[in-house]
Order: structure tokens, then sequence, then C-alpha cells
């Protein structure tokens, strides 16, 4: 996300400096969630076996954890403030809504909601952060709230059972595995052409062969989740899809120049 964070803001026209500002901004909003969920899941984690998990196999400590995750968390608002305030308000939005879902909205049917709104606040943020503070299209915002929706699903697809056994039962649990895939599917595509028919103009072939990919990209991760499943790894291709579909719309908005 960090990533896209960069590239997005490179696409809509900031400086060096901006771009400085929004990555680190960003950076420190993933570390604040990401370590906050760690430490927070570090006895459910432990219990259903996630070795990958520093915290949950004992390499890292759950305070020092928790303290890393304040501290990213103080840093995030600091760093967006480098830019203006208005676009601060926004990633710290993004942040505040990211860690309601780390606790309590993860095991409840509102635990999509986090997703849609950190994700479509992320492009408000990075476009309101540019010199005039011009205001985001809807259609952007949108579009970065399915792909965050579609993400939510996809990223919990290979912890159902676990979940179950620790009873977290967000919307993706209720829905199963199946309606999980359909939605992610939907989202994904559903944020793709947003942005090929959302900007004023005739959509680009390119833009076309976007929504082609976001079509196929999904069915072909459930395939590698299987095969993943069969060879005793963790399925984690439905998510990597997620990040390459965000990835190929971020180039698909940089190539067609219009974002603001």
């Amino acid at each position: 996300m960090t990533t896209v964070a960069g590239l997005l803001a490179w696409g809509v026209g900031h400086r060096p400096a901006g771009i400085v500002s929004v990555v680190l901004a960003v950076l420190a909003s993933q570390l604040a969630v990401g370590w906050t969920n760690d430490a927070l899941d570090a006895e459910r984690d432990a219990t259903v076996g996630r070795t990958d998990k520093p915290v949950a196999s004992g390499a890292v400590g759950r305070r020092v954890t928790a303290w890393a995750a304040a501290a990213a968390a103080v840093a995030c608002p600091l760093l967006a403030l480098t830019t203006n305030p208005t676009a601060a308000f926004w990633l710290t939005l993004a942040l505040v809504s990211a860690l309601l879902y780390d606790w309590p909205l993860k095991a409840t049917a509102f635990s999509v909601l986090p997703y849609a709104v950190s994700f479509g606040a992320l492009p408000a943020f990075v476009v309101l952060a540019l010199p005039g503070q011009p205001a985001p299209p809807v259609w952007l915002v949108t579009a970065a709230a399915c792909l965050g929706a579609g993400a939510h699903f996809a990223n919990v697809l290979p912890d159902l059972a676990d979940d179950a056994r620790t009873g977290v039962r967000g919307l993706p649990h209720r829905l199963g595995a199946a309606g999980s895939r359909l939605a992610a599917a939907g989202l994904l595509l559903a944020a793709t052409a947003t942005l090929v028919l959302g900007p004023p103009g005739p959509p680009s072939a390119i833009g076309w062969a976007a929504v082609g990919t976001a079509a196929v990209v999904p069915p072909l991760s459930w395939y590698a989740g299987r095969s993943a499943i069969r060879a005793g790894r963790r399925p984690v291709a439905a998510f990597r899809a997620v990040m390459l579909v965000a990835l190929i719309d971020v180039v698909l908005l940089v190539a067609s120049g219009r974002v603001v």
C-alpha cells in the first residue's frame, strides 16, 4: 500500500518532497495498523500456529510491538501535517478506521467498513496533499473504497477456519468461502471499471485491458491458492491478487493522466 500511495503521488503530480511526505506518512500508518493487529492477535495467532507472525512465535515481544505501534500511530498524522491539515485529516481518518478494524470491528458484521473507509480516504489524502488542495474526484474515492472492500474479503479467505477456532466472525465468515470469493471478485472488478468509466472522456484501450485483467486475476489466484493448500502452504495468493490489481489500477491512472 505504501508503494501504491507513492506511485499515485507521483502520478497526480507531486514534487519529490511531496512524494516523500506521502510515502512516509502512509508507511507510518501501515506500521501502526500491522503492529497493532499483531499485538492484539498474538494469542490467537499462537493458538492456530501462525509461525510467520514474529509476535506469535516469540521472536518479538508483545509489549515492544505495542509500543512500536503507538509510536507509528503518533508519527502518522505528524508526518501527514507536512503536507497540509486537510490532507492530514483524511489520512488520520484512514488510520483510525483501520485501527477500529483491529479492534473491535474485525469480529462483527461491519468488518468490511474500515477497509472501505481507509482505502477510500487514502487517495483523498494524496490528492488533497497537492498544492492548492484540489478536491479528489468522487470516482477515485469510490474505486479505492471498492478495492479496499474487495481486499478485506480476499485477505480473510486463508484464515476462515483458523478464525472460526478463535471466535472471529466478521462479514466474510458469515458469507462463507464461496460468498467471499464472489464478493472479492465483484468488488475488484467494480473498482477497476470505476477507474476506467469514471473520468471524463471515452475509456482507452488500456483501460478496457485493465478491466479484463481484473476479471481474470481473481480466479487465477484462487487456483494458485488451492495449489498452495495441496502443497501444505498458507494460501495467500488471493490477497496478493488484490495488490496486483491495485498496482494495475494505479498504473492505469498514471498512464491516463486524468486524475486531477
